[in-house]
């Protein structure tokens, strides 16, 4: 199969846009497909308007080239680039690859106009919702846009062949915005990396020398990630908190949470080791569409807190694998904190049945599903386009008719 990846997020910046994204590479190569991506490009140089008459190194991924667009930082958060340019751009490198299947990771700016294209040229799409944009509005204090962003995401899904999403509350969501065509395609997870035997008693006597309870949060340290809500957790008696993560917001965060330990930014093993090493984990965001994080943790055996709002519904088995508590309780979130800090044996059993219950969950099935649904996208962008060019050529004939004679 030959596919096109148009990545609204990639390498260097790591998120959970760039994570789904490198798994669906890494199996896609596996299979030997044929694969180009297209993501914003990452320095000065490559966004200026000349930067595509220049030559370069071509750049690999997975053995995969990708074709870097011009993009600029956002002013208050570097680390994320919106690439520039018009359609035309997007579609002249869609008309030269020809794929069978446009994926389209978390489609906002260049996504949408990746969308545009494909459908311009006849060529099917498979978007990924998975970042709730709209929701962030009110978190970075422009509410009034929170309409008009919606209004952008439904034109985007709208126009796409498939969209897939990652929970029962986003599909319910979508829909409820009159978007169809929808499918459930969730996230894997590498429960090797994640689990209980990388627990570090090292690393606990630097976090905790006098043994408290770790809890943690891993995350980017950003306003919709919502993590100044642990405050509230902060200095409980016989704990320590954890943050594991970087972002725009983390001198402020220190300072509102004096006591807790700030682990930058993990990965691979190292974020692995730092999860299996905690107590139990916290998640307060409310505009998260899955929650990897959870998934993770849950791989690594810990129960988990999380707000009752969006993919945690999914996630968190109440009272088996953790606990939820609405949004904005921010008192009903400690209690249930401080119920498995006190309770050594349901901690424990949470923690197992987290365990078990993420089993099977690998990228290789989850992978496999993405599959089937390039199949299907293809499969109805070639019954429509054979619709539309019965529907063209029966009008063309009406017409031809009206100008005979008789």
């Amino acid at each position: 199969m030959k596919v096109a990846v148009v990545a609204e997020s990639f390498l260097p910046h790591m998120n959970g846009v760039t994570n789904s994204v490198l798994q669906v590479l890494a199996h896609l190569h596996r299979r030997g497909d044929e694969v180009t991506v297209v993501a914003p490009s990452d320095s000065m140089f490559d966004s200026h308007p000349l930067a595509e008459e220049l030559p370069d190194q071509p750049e690999l991924c997975h053995g995969y080239p990708v074709i870097r667009v011009p993009a600029l930082p956002l002013p208050e958060y570097p680390r994320v680039r919106v690439a520039a340019g018009f359609v035309t751009r997007i579609r002249r490198i869609l008309e030269d690859l020809q794929p069978d299947v446009v994926h389209v990771a978390s489609p906002f700016v260049l996504g949408w106009r990746a969308i545009q294209a494909a459908d311009a040229l006849g060529l099917p799409t498979v978007s990924i919702y998975q970042t709730e944009v709209p929701a962030y509005a009110g978190r970075y204090k422009v509410p009034w846009a929170e309409e008009l962003l919606w209004q952008h995401v439904e034109r985007m899904h709208q126009a796409s062949t498939y969209t897939l999403v990652p929970s029962a509350f986003t599909k319910q969501q979508l829909r409820e915005r009159g978007i169809r065509r929808l499918r459930t395609w969730r996230r894997g997870v590498d429960a090797e990396l994640f689990s209980p035997v990388r627990r570090s008693a090292e690393l606990r006597a630097r976090i905790a020398p006098d043994g408290e309870l770790l809890i943690g949060f891993v995350g980017r340290l950003a306003a919709e990630k919502q993590v100044e809500d642990l405050a509230v957790l902060d200095g409980m008696p016989g704990t320590r908190l954890v943050i594991i993560g970087v972002g725009p917001m983390e001198e402020s965060l220190a300072r509102e949470l004096p006591n807790a330990c700030f682990a930058g930014f993990q990965s691979g093993e190292g974020l692995g080791e730092h999860v299996a090493s905690l107590d139990l984990f916290v998640h307060p965001g409310e505009a998260e569409t899955f929650c990897q994080t959870i998934q993770e943790a849950q791989a690594a055996g810990l129960p988990v807190v999380a707000v009752g709002r969006g993919g945690p519904l999914d996630l968190v088995d109440e009272g088996r694998t953790g606990w939820l508590y609405p949004p904005g309780d921010l008192e009903g979130m400690r209690r249930r904190v401080e119920h498995l800090v006190n309770d050594d044996a349901a901690r424990a059993s949470f923690g197992t049945a987290a365990r078990a219950q993420v089993q099977g969950r690998t990228w290789e099935a989850i992978c496999n599903q993405l599959i089937g649904h390039y199949a299907r996208a293809i499969e109805v962008n070639r019954r429509v386009r054979s619709m539309r060019a019965t529907t063209y050529i029966r009008a063309q004939n009406r017409v031809i008719g009206t100008l005979l004679p008789r």
